[in-house]
């Protein structure tokens, strides 16, 4: 029994155009059965952002490892209540924000230059707490459910390409944070890139055929960052970019209970 996963990531066809490095970044981390994921999506507007997606990601990785260390043997393996799961959510988003301004500090940046959403989630083989700043997207599939459940409805502005961001000074406070004490089975973390793609926005449902193949290639195969080749395909797919122009993130977990 155990977590698969990959995560990846790929500049859209408007950040090529304008020679723009991709600001997305996402990754992950694996402590026994606990898995914790990340995925940022920087600014367009803000100078750095592709620095600041990156360091908010590794950031929490970072506490997350730290956590997992000094805390006792069971650390996150025991579901935590809905309280106690924002406070640790809060906390480490306080750390981001803290990363964040010393790295404009020390560049002369504005904290602003650095601005990105964020979207983190714990889960173990028997519940998942998972939090949400901005846009995009977190999907699961509950193990005794064939049906997907988006967690947030994304954060949309009053305007178009208007989010909340870290740096916001509201960003505790539209924090969006949600635990499910059932164990899933499959998870999907994404940035706005792809929602128009997965998630049906009439009524905010995610679409199956979207995620579906994902989960079979994580079910077929035994160690999918060796064999990132048809993940890696898709974001680069000349069909993808046709539909979307904007930077992709795809973060896939799986529970393997054999």
């Amino acid at each position: 029994m155990r977590w698969k996963a990959i995560a990846r990531y790929d500049v859209g066809t408007s950040h090529q155009s304008q020679e723009l490095p991709c600001q997305d970044y996402g990754d992950y981390g694996i402590f026994q059965d606990v898995i914790v994921g990340v995925v940022a999506d920087g600014a367009g507007s803000a100078k750095y952002s592709d620095v600041g997606s990156e360091l908010a990601v590794k950031t929490v990785l970072n506490c997350f490892e730290n956590i997992n260390q000094i805390s006792d043997q069971q650390g996150f393996s025991q579901p935590l209540s809905q309280k106690e799961t924002e406070n640790v959510f809060v906390e480490i988003v306080k750390e981001v924000i803290a990363k964040l301004c010393q790295l404009a500090s020390e560049k002369d940046y504005a904290v602003n230059d650095l601005a990105c959403t964020l979207l983190v989630f714990i889960a173990t083989p028997h519940w998942l707490g998972a939090m949400q700043i901005g846009d995009g997207f977190i999907v699961v599939r509950p193990q005794d459910s064939e049906d997907y459940q988006l967690l947030f409805q994304p954060d949309k502005g009053e305007f178009a390409n208007e989010t909340t961001f870290i740096t916001s000074k509201d960003a505790l406070a539209e924090m969006q944070v949600k635990v499910i004490s059932e164990p899933q089975k499959f998870i999907c973390a994404s940035t706005d890139g792809l929602e128009k793609l997965a998630i049906r926005i009439s009524d905010w449902k995610p679409f199956s055929p979207f995620f579906k193949p994902f989960e079979e290639y994580l079910e077929e195969t035994a160690n999918p960052e060796d064999e990132a080749e048809y993940l890696v395909n898709f974001l680069k797919s000349e069909r993808l970019n046709a539909r979307t122009d904007d930077d992709k993130t795809l973060l896939l977990c799986l529970w393997e209970n054999n």
